[in-house]
């Protein structure tokens, strides 16, 4: 547990700056997050044409800067995927090593789900990533199954109903 385990951190979501990005990117450069995650680290030049055309220039995507202690920490999306019958609505989340085990992604997924009102809403994170998975199912995600991307099986949660968390725990 780190140091800050027991420190009330400061959780908030805001929009996306554009300073936001470098953070974000160096935190997905983070080798043990993309080994827990199975999300390969993209070269600079890809990464900063996804977030610009794809998350922030795409106006059906939801996406908030997870803010600690007014230092970007992460971030939270939500986004459509599939088309038709198969189109779902995903939520996925990315946090810096630093805000790991604080209870930081817990408050930070509370206040987003109070935004993001689609139901049923998707999440689809690697089976092995327990945390993730957690985390979750802490918000009313059941699981729903479960899908292959390449060679790594991810757990697909769904949350049908209200999150179980109205309000954002505290820690003492």
């Amino acid at each position: 547990m780190s140091d800050h385990a027991h420190t009330r951190a400061d959780v908030r979501l805001r929009p996306v700056a554009e300073a936001d990005l470098e953070a974000f990117f160096e935190q997905e450069q983070d080798p043990e997050a993309t080994r827990r995650s199975r999300f390969p680290a993209r070269p600079r030049g890809r990464f900063m044409t996804h977030w610009a055309t794809r998350i922030l220039g795409d106006d059906t995507v939801l996406v908030r800067t997870v803010d600690v202690d007014g230092a970007p920490a992460g971030h939270i999306v939500a986004w459509w995927d599939g088309e038709g019958e198969t189109r779902r609505r995903f939520v996925g989340y990315w946090l810096g090593r630093p805000y790991w085990g604080r209870g930081i992604g817990t408050v930070a997924l509370a206040l987003f789900l109070r935004e993001e009102r689609v139901r049923p809403l998707y999440a689809d994170p690697f089976a092995g990533n327990t945390a993730s998975v957690r985390l979750l199912e802490r918000h009313g995600f059941r699981p729903a199954g479960t899908v292959r991307h390449g060679d790594d099986v991810h757990t697909l949660l769904v949350l049908d109903e209200e999150p179980l968390l109205d309000e954002p725990p505290t820690r003492e």
